[in-house]
């Protein structure tokens, strides 16, 4: 008996002082109702606040305005539903990544990774933080336009201050968006009570003859969708999460069913209420829609407007931090990004340094002057993806026919949202053709050469430089290496 417990305690002293690097995984923490606020916190960021006018503009009516509105979370619920089907499908977090390797391999799946991380997803984070920044200093230059270093400045604290909170525990991240998700509600509900209230008033003017001087063509209806589901954007964002999902097979749909048509009345009435105090005219000459509703309707607490919608981009830059430090998670893990992105805190169980590395690459594209080239080509490529990965959706019904499907989308669904998917890329190069559009298109193909060097070569002097870098990431952030991939 003193034998064994002296054997069993060299294991023990052998495994605590064991060279073997430990492993571990990402933890099952995120609920139903955190699933939920993920989507709506992260759908409703600025662009319904600030940007109603861009789908406006291009149709040049209220009636078509508020179709386009409809339409576009018709679209978003269309896309989440055939996502719910390969989330359920391949339980994998990564959003895109692992549905695109799974239906056509690893190069396509690479090319989404390369673009996400470096231009899609920071660039996105960045906008909203610096949305974040420009409502937070206006209150304090009240009869000036803010510093641009002081709005820059407020912007890169925002990141830290979110990609820290993320690095340290999923469930503070998960109680940071919960709280902001209510606050953002409580504005959207200020906005459209106040709407119905003038709606009961009488004031109903700016509704009569909705269809009259509207713009109707391929090319204007085009660039109203790209604006409208730009507002949209985020639905897909549970994806990315999966593999923390309590009960994905019945979170995963529940959330997307919920969510995503509550933010599409949300945006819809919203709209009727800008409707009941601005014409056509007014809401197109705003710098900030919601900022003149609440100068109009809520004086002298129209400063409530400002703050919340602090709060809400504040909210969405959270939820986009949280999905898309993921993203970088799974495709270190799957050897498309360095390996120690694929590391996982020991202590706090999260993807630390796939957020740290995101946050760092956000705050890059905060020091140029201008990025608004990037942000305006942003939904061009994010579609080409979606298109891509719903497209997959349908091969894999043919290819991958023994794979398990708790959800399984009618065909037609697929089929109309990858139609949908090539006349969004499509039609803006169409009606406007820019060369923009094919330096987004060489940029995303540039990937290629990537994949041939760092990942399909493999050179050992990048190995030879990585490892050491690697040894010190795992003693400053006390991270280990993820368990094998069971599927």
């Amino acid at each position: 008996m003193e034998e064994k417990s002296v054997r069993k305690r060299r294991e023990d002293d052998q495994s605590i002082h064991s060279t073997e690097p430990k492993t571990t995984n990402l933890q099952k923490q995120v609920g139903l109702i955190s699933g939920i606020c993920i989507i709506i916190g992260t759908i409703i960021g600025s662009g319904i606040f600030i940007s109603p006018k861009s789908v406006l503009g291009n149709v040049n009516a209220v009636g078509p305005c508020l179709i386009i509105w409809s339409a576009c979370g018709i679209i978003a619920t269309l896309g989440a539903l055939c996502f719910a089907e390969l989330g359920t499908m391949i339980t994998k977090s990564g959003g895109e990544y692992p549905y695109l390797m799974e239906a056509f391999g690893p190069i396509p799946a690479y090319l989404f990774s390369w673009t996400s991380l470096i231009v899609m997803k920071p660039t996105s984070f960045a906008i909203i933080c610096l949305s974040f920044a420009e409502y937070v200093s206006v209150s304090f230059y009240t009869n000036c336009k803010p510093p641009e270093l002081v709005v820059k400045c407020l912007a890169a604290a925002a990141i830290l201050v979110i990609t820290t909170v993320n690095a340290l525990s999923v469930k503070l991240g998960s109680y940071v968006q919960n709280f902001f998700t209510a606050a953002k509600l409580v504005i959207v509900a200020i906005i459209i009570i106040s709407g119905i209230v003038l709606l009961a008033q009488g004031k109903t003017s700016n509704f009569e003859n909705s269809f009259d001087d509207a713009t109707i063509s391929v090319g204007s209806i085009s660039l109203a969708f790209y604006n409208g589901l730009w507002a949209y954007d985020g639905w897909n964002q549970l994806n990315y999460i999966t593999e923390e999902l309590q009960n994905p097979y019945r979170n995963l749909p529940l959330a997307i069913i919920i969510g995503i048509p509550l933010v599409t009345v949300c945006y819809v009435l919203m709209n009727v209420s800008y409707f009941t105090v601005m014409t056509s005219t007014e809401l197109l000459q705003s710098q900030a829609v919601a900022v003149t509703f609440g100068d109009r309707v809520l004086y002298p607490a129209s400063w409530i407007v400002p703050l919340f919608v602090a709060f809400s981009t504040i909210g969405a830059a959270n939820g986009t931090c949280f999905t898309a430090g993921r993203l970088v998670y799974v495709a270190g893990r799957e050897g498309h990004m360095l390996k120690m992105l694929s590391y996982i805190s020991v202590k706090r169980l999260t993807p630390a340094p796939a957020i740290v590395f995101y946050g760092i690459i956000t705050i890059l594209y905060i020091i140029p002057g201008d990025i608004n080239t990037l942000i305006n080509y942003f939904s061009f490529a994010s579609w080409i993806f979606y298109g891509l990965t719903v497209t997959g959706l349908i091969v894999m019904r043919f290819t991958k026919k023994d794979l398990k499907r708790p959800i399984k989308v009618p065909i037609f669904i697929p089929i109309l949202v990858s139609f949908i998917s090539a006349y969004l890329v499509l039609a803006p190069i169409i009606s406007k053709p820019e060369l923009p559009y094919l330096y987004c298109v060489l940029f995303i193909l540039s990937g290629l050469l990537f994949y041939f060097l760092f990942v399909y070569k493999k050179f050992s002097w990048v190995q030879k430089i990585s490892k050491p870098v690697t040894m010190h990431v795992q003693m400053l952030m006390e991270v280990v290496p993820p368990e094998e991939d069971p599927n």
